[in-house]
């Protein structure tokens, strides 16, 4: 029986490497044959991968995540928990996605950024820098996160809005439209925020 350690401190368990691209999967995660995972990438667990999935790099897949479409997992990004990649999605550089976290569309999420709770984000939206999205916040459309923002509670953030630099957007909050908010500010509470506003401190 051939078998791999993952580094999760389980030690060696039943893997193979993967037809498509060499990566190594545990024999208790499954992997369709579609997918391709790269020499460097891991997939274990129980998390689950098919459709045209491209996992290369240093990614890791593993958790009960489930991965499925053209989604792509790259660089040093991490995906686990219960979270679900699809569509044309790219997680990459040192992004990370867990717990119930979905990710969908033609969302980017990348640099350090972690997506996690019950949040979901998708649409063409791009999350980067050390962003961190939870709870049952939701990110979509055109929306544009960056810097240290932090966005939770059942906080939307969509249309064309962009929040960055060290805000923090939580309550029941709503952005849309061009929007901006950025700075230091705080917006929480059930605030609608809309139209070419900007919003820092």
């Amino acid at each position: 029986m051939t078998t791999y350690d993952f580094r999760d401190g389980k030690g060696p368990v039943p893997a193979h490497r993967h037809p498509n691209g060499g990566g190594w999967v545990a024999d208790s995660a499954y992997v369709a044959d579609t997918a391709h995972v790269g020499p460097d990438s891991t997939v274990y667990g129980r998390a689950w991968v098919y459709g045209d999935v491209l996992i290369y790099d240093n990614a890791q897949v593993y958790g009960k995540a489930l991965v499925y479409d053209n989604a792509e997992i790259f660089g040093n990004a991490k995906v686990t928990g219960n979270a679900k990649i699809s569509g044309k999605a790219l997680v990459y550089e040192n992004a990370k996605i867990l717990g119930n976290a979905k990710v969908t569309g033609n969302a980017k999420i990348s640099g350090k950024a972690w997506v996690y709770g019950n949040s979901r984000v998708y649409g063409n939206v791009r999350i980067y820098g050390n962003a961190e999205i939870y709870s049952n916040a939701v990110v979509y459309d055109n929306a544009e996160v960056f810097g240290n923002v932090r966005i939770y509670g059942n906080a939307e953030i969509y249309s064309n809005a962009v929040v960055y630099e060290n805000a923090e957007v939580f309550g029941n909050v709503r952005i849309y439209e061009y929007a901006h908010i950025f700075g230091n500010a705080e917006i929480y509470g059930d605030i609608e925020v809309y139209g070419d506003t900007s919003l820092y401190q």
